[in-house]
């Protein structure tokens, strides 16, 4: 028998279960391949055994993935590091017939199957591993963008958007400075795709704060100043990753996770901190957090479809007898906007962090300019909605029998 299995890892996205979809389905369809089971918990699963067979799923919940935020299997963070722990994942490999690997995560996922791809070279095991791109932070290389990220920014601009408009209309004797805090550590596209919210030069966010360029506070506050006297309030969007000229973060937690990455959070407080102490000025601050890497209910149709295209094209690239690549998107046309994919080797992903060219960002480094717009605004074009019950979505609920 020749068998796949999928998992998902990282932080989740609210496409990632589209990209499960695509991969189950192109599996369930195929003729090479017998059985398609998914591993709970990302990697971890393969470890405890607990791997569901999607042939023992209601077809209807399958077609609900499509819709559903957050990782239906459930995630994780482990590195592989042990040569111990490289034997067991090839002993339920072995045990379970299975010839192909896909793995559905960012730039730490992207090693775990590269080093997966390796050792089955290594010790002369039959394995095909594609690695399906995620990750909201877009900050993988040699794709144009990554899945999720395109419904973050959605998700994003339309609350910059909506957020200015209420700190618009309490500036005159209240809240005059408006922050919304966002993810990434190391690149900045998340805050930075705020920008595309922005019509008139009137209209939030006034300031964006990136990892790319340091955060000088006097030059902060008197952007800010400037932005008030000139539209009587001050819209800005940070990201959770930014840093002071020394290369610390400014909102550093003092732990790191399973990963080795400092743990971040509170740059939205830290700012309206630093703000009301020192300019004396009344700051609100928004964090989403979760809240907008699971925004399925407005994630972009194109977002949602390519997430579903790089899932199917990872089955038919492995059935193709590729093995070690990651699928990349590759942009064709801007306008209309035109995608295909295209594979890239694994090694170049892995552990490997894609930044904001400089060509993207403004002279006074706090926001972006007309060829980032150019260059994200196709990626939140169009809605995709969830089938909804009583006003409320309705997402996948698999039964997930594991052996």
């Amino acid at each position: 028998m020749k068998n796949a299995i999928y998992a998902q890892s990282g932080g989740v996205t609210s496409v990632i279960n589209a990209s499960a979809y695509g991969v189950i389905k192109a599996a369930l369809n195929s003729k090479e391949i017998d059985n398609i089971y998914v591993a709970i918990n990302g990697i971890n699963g393969i470890f405890d055994e607990k791997l569901a067979n999607m042939k023992n799923e209601d077809p209807n919940q399958i077609e609900l993935l499509k819709f559903t935020p957050s990782s239906a299997f459930g995630s994780c963070r482990r590195k592989i590091k042990t040569e111990e722990e490289f034997k067991k994942i090839f002993e339920v490999f072995d045990k379970y017939s299975i010839r192909y690997f896909f793995y559905n995560g960012g730039n730490d996922s992207m090693d775990t199957a590269n080093k997966i791809h390796n050792y089955a070279k290594k010790i002369g095991y039959d394995l095909n591993v594609i690695g399906v791109p995620k990750t909201v932070d877009n900050d993988l290389p040699e794709t144009d963008h990554t899945p999720g990220f395109g419904s973050i920014a959605k998700y994003l601009s339309v609350s910059i958007l909506e957020g200015t408009l209420d700190v618009k209309s309490m500036a005159a004797d209240s809240t005059k400075v408006f922050i919304l805090e966002t993810m990434g550590r190391h690149a900045g596209w998340v805050a930075a795709s705020t920008a595309l919210a922005k019509r008139h030069e009137s209209d939030g966010p006034h300031i964006i704060l990136i990892p790319e360029r340091p955060f000088k506070k006097e030059l902060f506050f008197e952007k800010i100043i400037k932005t008030i006297d000139k539209y009587g309030y001050c819209s800005i969007a940070a990201s959770e990753g930014i840093k002071y000229e020394d290369g610390s973060f400014v909102s550093a937690r003092g732990y790191q996770d399973n990963f080795g990455n400092v743990q971040l959070g509170g740059i939205g407080s830290t700012l309206a901190n630093l703000i009301k102490t020192e300019l004396n000025i009344k700051t609100h601050y928004a964090v989403p957090d979760y809240l907008q890497r699971s925004g399925r209910h407005i994630s972009s149709q194109v977002d949602v479809n390519e997430a579903i295209e790089v899932g199917t094209m990872a089955v038919k690239y492995a059935l193709d007898e590729y093995s070690g690549y990651m699928v990349a998107i590759e942009r064709i046309n801007n306008s209309p906007y035109i995608s295909t994919t295209k594979l890239v080797p694994l090694e170049n992903v892995a552990n490997k962090t894609k930044l904001i060219p400089d060509e993207f960002i403004s002279a006074d480094g706090m926001f972006v300019n007309n060829k980032f717009i150019e260059y994200a605004l196709p990626l939140i074009e169009g809605e995709y909605y969830p089938p909804y019950l009583n006003g409320i979505p309705v997402y996948a609920r698999l039964k997930i029998e594991t052996k």
